[in-house]
């Protein structure tokens, strides 16, 4: 047997080689590595020599994330150190998944892989561990890298906010949902609890600017004015990206609002707890897969779409509408959003000239499964008065109370619906 055969190592398994002599009786000797036979005493030495040779030449180079350890002699058995323990086995916090991470054929695992924007410490990551205890989490350095990592097999499911109490809906996300093929299959209501995070020592009299996501600034704005702080207020990508900002170029005269894990994961001192402006501030997250949930009517259902419509005026909107309300079906939102493909519509007029009036997208979500008649038959007739309709998901609702203080596990009945 070729020896290039027992060198690779295959992803996943041990990367010890388990080689044992054969006995004199000169019966076959099998390797663990690759699960190879090797037939013969002398097959077995020459396989051994090939592979010490190649760990001697290589020293301290990686061999499949593993440095070999000390070159075997006399057939022993060649141990290769994983990288991190040499390194002192520091835990390494996970960088965000970027375009040029992304994959086609991804490792699988036995934890649900999760897809979310953000780095750890994210209210996103947090919100990921609600809908899927458990879960591997993998952090995104933008909300459509959530989606292709999905999309390209790298994670199983992504969880991304659409909409918040306070600062209203994620535009961006609402957009992506009808670029991208993905399923709503499960939301949920995270309360938001923002914390101002300093580095130890640091006093807030001292402090010079506040930097966060836009929509957290927003949220705390009336708090830092009360609380006397003259400072400039600069935008972020996220609320943990800027808390690692701060730690990571070691800013005395900059705090962050971001949450309490965040300071924890980058030894962060909390200056101020709870500093949102509203405590009932809550974000709303979706659960995307590849593909959809079989719809049930033995627990609240909710049902995302989005329409357009060619014609003119309010009286289609108007007869779309009322077949929910005819069948006694509650909104419990509507959001219109520009036609990416269409945005202008030109309205001849015999007398004035030609108007242009903007095209739009409607997402509506209202509380009904797809497996009732009545949601049934108001899409039938939905679909007589529009251009143009998807169905984006139905899914069971987040029924956790709507508390700071709200438990961050789902139920089991929950999860079970998403088997998917």
């Amino acid at each position: 047997m070729a020896a290039a055969s027992l060198i690779k190592v295959p992803i996943g398994q041990n990367p010890r080689l388990a080689c044992r002599a054969p006995g004199r009786s000169g019966g076959l000797v099998r390797c663990s590595l690759q699960g190879a036979i090797v037939g013969g005493r002398t097959e077995w030495q020459s396989s051994c020599a090939v592979l010490s040779s190649k760990a001697a030449a290589l020293g301290s180079q990686s061999i499949d994330g593993h440095v070999a350890s000390a070159p075997a002699q006399n057939g022993e058995v060649l141990n290769l150190v994983p990288v991190s323990s040499i390194n002192g086995g520091a835990k390494n916090l996970p960088q965000p998944l970027r375009i040029a991470d992304l994959s086609p054929a991804p490792m699988h695992g036995s934890q649900l892989r999760v897809a979310y924007q953000g780095v750890p410490g994210a209210y996103s990551e947090k919100a990921a561990g609600k809908a899927y205890p458990g879960c591997d989490a993998i952090p995104c350095d933008q909300f459509e890298v959530a989606f292709h990592a999905v999309e390209l097999w790298i994670a199983d499911r992504a969880v991304l906010p659409v909409e918040n109490s306070l600062g209203g809906s994620i535009h961006r996300n609402y957009d992506l949902l009808l670029r991208h093929r993905l399923h709503i299959v499960g939301e949920v209501q995270l309360p938001v609890h923002h914390c101002l995070l300093a580095l130890p020592g640091v006093r807030k009299e001292c402090l010079t600017r506040v930097i966060s996501h836009p929509q957290a600034l927003a949220q705390c704005e009336h708090t830092l004015t009360r609380m006397g702080l003259n400072v400039v207020r600069e935008a972020f990508d996220d609320t943990a990206g800027a808390a690692e900002y701060v730690a990571a170029n070691g800013l005395r005269d900059t705090a962050a609002i971001a949450s309490s894990r965040a300071a924890e994961l980058y030894g962060m001192e909390v200056l101020a707890d709870g500093i949102q402006d509203d405590s009932g501030n809550v974000t709303r997250f979706v659960m995307l897969a590849r593909e959809p949930i079989v719809p049930r009517t033995d627990r609240p259902f909710k049902t995302s779409i989005v329409f357009a419509h060619d014609k003119e005026g309010t009286s289609v909107l108007f007869k779309v509408l009322s077949a929910f309300a005819f069948r006694d079906i509650s909104l419990t939102k509507i959001e219109s959003r520009p036609h990416r493909h269409r945005p202008i519509r030109l309205v001849d007029d015999a007398n004035v000239g030609t108007a242009k009036h903007f095209e739009y997208m409607f997402y509506v979500d209202f509380q009904a499964s797809l497996a009732e008649p009545r949601a049934q038959n108001a899409l039938a007739e939905v679909q007589e008065f529009t251009s143009f309709l998807r169905v984006l998901g139905s899914y069971p609702m987040d029924m956790t109370p709507m508390t700071a203080g709200a438990s961050s596990t789902i139920t089991s009945s929950d999860a079970s619906l998403d088997s998917s």
